[in-house]
């Protein structure tokens, strides 16, 4: 079978799921004709995702983010404002028609769209004949029996327009999840297991003698330069996406500070002793998978949702700030993570994926 590709382009966590999935359907004898990214204001596409694809990689402008002047956490009125000015619609107007053409042009047997919302209003506009295959873990809200995002705040309502938006026309939803749940057919909807790529799967579970970190908003960084001035013995390495940064910045001897590179992070992920991050769900499960201590702390519901999660499985715990001491603390507490069950539902994911996304 012949699959196109559309990926949310904001953050690191769905382009790796969609790495992850191409790797998955050539082993089995499909076929990646296409891949469609949307691109984000505040990112940039890393280098990385081109190389492993191995297809061509059409980049189009999609909604994003605005960030507060504090770059850690988005600014709701902003993102609307400036998603929604008649420019921006008028330029993600022609990307609606990109995608539509793309999709007529390779004429692929399934598309597979990575929680990006502009398929959605595709299909409110033009008639596409083939099925639609969403994947998110952001889907499981949709699910009755999820614990989590049940309140009726306003940034949890927009969250759920997003997944509705996005969700669109989708002949089936995958909804990536730390554990096993029972489908929901009223929503299309099977759980999943987490799309983490044969170079995580064949890490081994060891630990080296310091502290990973990613920051995908480099606001952090302050809080991170403040905690280590106090505590100048803790070995840390953190990824960040500044634009203008080195690829390598060695702020002293204890601290480095690195641009996202997927094969080095793998690298420093295998070999830490434990690891924080803003509670993107995708590197969550790979530190989980490698039995790393975390510490989540989340700068919008999307990832407070993550975050509670993760640590309703005893896999992390949550903060407010980089505060690393805290990680520390937990390192040393006993620990009630089912780390072989989360081994055995993450090795489950091929033939579940293979078999969900083949049966049309």
């Amino acid at each position: 079978m012949r699959f196109l590709f559309i990926v949310q382009g904001e953050g690191r966590g769905h382009l790796t799921q969609a790495i992850s999935l191409a790797e998955m359907l050539s082993r089995h004898g499909h076929e990646v004709a296409d891949v469609l990214v949307g691109k984000s204001r505040s990112r940039e596409l890393p280098v990385f995702f081109g190389e492993r694809m191995r297809v061509p990689v059409h980049v189009y402008e999609a909604p994003s983010f605005v960030f507060k002047k504090d770059k850690k956490h988005i600014d709701k009125v902003k993102t609307f404002i400036y998603n929604t000015t008649p420019v921006k619609l008028r330029k993600f107007g022609k990307s609606v028609e990109m995608i539509y053409q793309r999709i007529k042009a390779v004429n692929p047997d399934v598309v597979v769209n990575f929680y990006e919302i502009l398929p959605g209003f595709m299909h409110l506009r033009f008639k596409v004949d083939m099925p639609f295959v969403n994947i998110g873990h952001q889907y499981l809200l949709k699910h009755p029996d999820y614990p989590f995002g049940k309140e009726d705040t306003q940034n949890l309502v927009i969250l759920k327009l997003h997944a509705f938006l996005s969700g669109i026309g989708a002949a089936k939803i995958l909804a990536l999840s730390f554990y096993p749940m029972k489908p929901f057919p009223r929503e299309k909807l099977v759980v999943t297991p987490p799309l983490l790529r044969r170079e995580v799967l064949d890490m081994q579970v060891v630990e080296g003698d310091y502290i990973l970190g990613y920051m995908l908003n480099q606001g952090y960084f302050g809080e991170v330069q403040k905690w280590h001035d106090s505590h100048p013995d803790v070995r840390l390495h953190f990824f960040w996406d500044k634009k203008d940064a080195p690829e390598e910045l060695a702020v002293d001897d204890t601290l480095t500070l690195h641009r996202i590179n997927d094969e080095k992070f793998l690298h420093y992920m295998e070999k830490c002793r434990g690891y924080i991050t803003t509670a993107g769900f995708e590197s969550v499960c790979e530190a989980l998978f490698v039995n790393k201590r975390v510490m989540l702390i989340p700068a919008h519901i999307e990832q407070e949702i993550n975050a509670a999660d993760a640590a309703s499985i005893g896999g992390g715990i949550v903060g407010d700030s980089f505060d690393l001491s805290l990680l520390l603390k937990f390192m040393q507490e006993k620990r009630r993570f089912a780390h072989d069950d989360f081994r055995k539902w993450v090795f489950s994911a091929e033939e579940i994926f293979i078999r969900e996304l083949t049966a049309f």
